[in-house]
């Protein structure tokens, strides 16, 4: 008997393979009480897993290709020292000690302390390390269990799967990145999920928001799903497997032209040069920019040298990064953004605070690099020089009134003054520019763009601000509409603010890359788009495609509307079918 499923699709494409449920902590734990001449014995079972736990993960790192992204060691490495730490190399043991317990109970109420500290903390990132620390215990209680127990024959095992899970953590993915799998089902997420996020740029077909996936698909089942149309289909006969492996083919055919589409400009049918670009965080990333055919970097996130350390990056250290990716270029324009660290993600205690209650209100972006000038100065100091090496722009990020954006510039100056007097080169004229992102900076776009050399656009960050949502949640992230009126009419008014000022303005957020908004986009003046590097021939088909002087009517109408997103929504769907 078929079954017809419908979730939300967030990546395209067409997989047809076997279910593998990802059962998150289905291992039972009981306590056991000991007596005192058995202590010993559990303390040593406990290290020997511990020990092995080590072996097999040290011996995984160095199976790791050469070539393969930095991400994979650095999650390997992250979980070997986390053995090492005494939360979990030494807690454990002093409660075998003190309640003369089996070392599996021990574990899990170590695990618990731990994931309560988390708990109090509401922000993604955090998440992410209670996401680790749940790696690695279960790891050791795997051990525990089974002596015979190997990493390496369990991830084999997911090759070629359709992967059903609850939701996917980055360490899920990090893991699963490279194992070819041939699609994702969530029962959680939304379309800017870790899932539907990693998904999308490794062109792996995905569906979240499935309730109940993991009760209603079987281990071993063969499925299809089709990230399109976000369906899942069990249970189906030869003949739709046939129908949908033919629509799988076709899909790769037009990937192929796509990919012939990469040494093309980016140009309308009526002759206009759209600049597409696309956003980078790690060095690793400059190969898929590279494949893309993007004309540079439109965002370089910088998080990677200040977050999981105990410092800071140091000058000379950040200097070598950006020297990294703007010679990798090679003449390609790199927009490097300033450090947009939250409170939640800090490494100094004496930001942090007691507890961060609404860390995407609190002390970040801009703001945090104000509150500690010299860090700010050192980032930019590293900025400046490695711009003799290319074109750079520097973007400063969250940023909400006049008096922060005078602020970074006398920083900037003194940084300027300071490598000058060392006798230091820099590019004495680097373009500045600052990122809209929330509704404040939307409506002084005018008041900005008079003292910019640009604008950059981050929708994920404006929307959620605009409209009161957070994206992450899954209660309200069904709101989350980058098409709601208020939001057009933010991206509207900071277009027309570069155009007045004779300045080009970017989009760098998930809208950039998606399919859906180009023409509408176009139409509404963006010139400048920015988008993971996964997405931008897909993009550049659209706009090659595309004629401006049909675009002005329909999109005017679209912007006409100012309480329907529907309706919108429905325009936009016409907009994209009649051209």
């Amino acid at each position: 008997m078929s079954l017809i499923i419908s979730g939300l699709g967030v990546s395209k494409g067409i997989a047809i393979g076997n279910v593998h449920v990802l059962h998150r902590n289905s291992l039972e734990v009981y306590e056991r009480q000991i007596a005192a001449s058995e202590i010993k014995h559990e303390i040593s079972r406990f290290n020997s897993a511990v020990k092995r736990a080590s072996k097999q993960l040290k011996k995984i790192q160095n199976s790791i290709p050469a070539d393969a992204p930095k991400d994979i060691a650095a999650f390997i490495e992250s979980h070997l020292l986390m053995l090492d730490d005494a939360m979990l190399s030494s807690a454990p043991i002093d409660i075998i000690k003190e309640d003369r317990c089996n070392a599996e109970w021990a574990l899990k109420l170590q695990r618990d302390k731990l994931i309560a500290v988390f708990d109090l903390m509401e922000d993604e990132y955090l998440r992410t390390r209670q996401d680790d620390i749940d790696h690695v215990i279960s790891l050791i209680q795997k051990m525990l269990f089974d002596h015979q127990y190997e990493v390496e024959k369990e991830i084999k095992t997911l090759r070629g799967s359709i992967i059903v899970a609850d939701d996917l953590t980055p360490a899920d993915t990090v893991i699963l990145q490279h194992q070819n799998i041939a699609g994702f089902i969530t029962e959680l997420g939304g379309p800017l999920s870790h899932t539907a996020i990693i998904a999308r740029s490794l062109s792996i077909p995905a569906i979240v928001g499935i309730q109940d996936a993991r009760q209603l698909l079987n281990s071993n089942e063969q499925i299809i799903i089709d990230g399109g149309e976000g369906m899942v289909l069990a249970g189906v006969d030869d003949k739709v497997v046939r129908h949908y492996k033919g629509k799988r083919k076709a899909q790769k055919d037009e990937r192929r032209k796509l990919e012939s589409l990469r040494d093309v400009v980016a140009q309308t049918q009526d002759g206009i040069d759209i600049d597409l670009q696309a956003n980078i965080e790690l060095t690793d990333d400059i190969k898929a920019l590279k494949h893309s055919g993007a004309m540079g970097v439109g965002l370089y996130r910088t998080e990677f040298l200040y977050i999981d350390r105990d410092e800071p990056a140091s000058e000379s250290e950040q200097l070598s990064a950006y020297k990294k990716v703007i010679r990798a270029l090679k003449g390609l324009p790199v927009t490097i953004r300033t450090l947009d660290l939250g409170a939640e993600k800090e490494f100094d205690p004496k930001y942090k605070g007691p507890m961060v209650q609404n860390p995407a209100l609190g002390l970040r972006g801009l703001r945090r690099s104000l509150k500690d000038t010299e860090l700010f100065k050192c980032q930019l100091r590293a900025i400046l020089q490695a711009s003799i090496h290319g074109p750079v722009r520097i973007m400063f990020p969250m940023i909400t009134s006049e008096d922060e954006l005078a602020a970074s510039y006398k920083v900037l100056a003194q940084a300027k003054q300071e490598l000058t007097d060392e006798g230091k080169q820099f590019d004495a004229q680097i373009p500045i520019g600052i990122m809209i992102e929330v509704p404040a900076a939307a409506l002084l776009a005018q008041r900005f763009a008079n003292q910019c050399d640009f604008l950059s656009i981050g929708t994920n960050d404006l929307i959620q601000y605009s409209l009161a949502i957070d994206r992450i949640d899954e209660s309200v992230n069904y709101l989350y509409d980058p098409l709601h009126p208020a939001v057009l009419k933010l991206i509207k008014i900071t277009l027309q603010a570069g155009a007045k000022a004779n300045i080009p303005v970017a989009m760098c957020g998930e809208m950039a890359g998606d399919p859906r908004y180009t023409r509408l986009l176009l139409g509404m003046g963006l010139r400048h788009f920015s988008s993971h590097p996964a997405t931008v021939l897909e993009i550049k088909a659209i706009i090659n495609s595309s004629r401006l002087d049909r675009l002005d009517t329909p999109v005017k109408k679209i912007l006409s509307i100012a309480t329907s997103p529907a309706k919108i929504h429905t325009l936009v769907d016409e907009l994209n079918n009649t051209m």
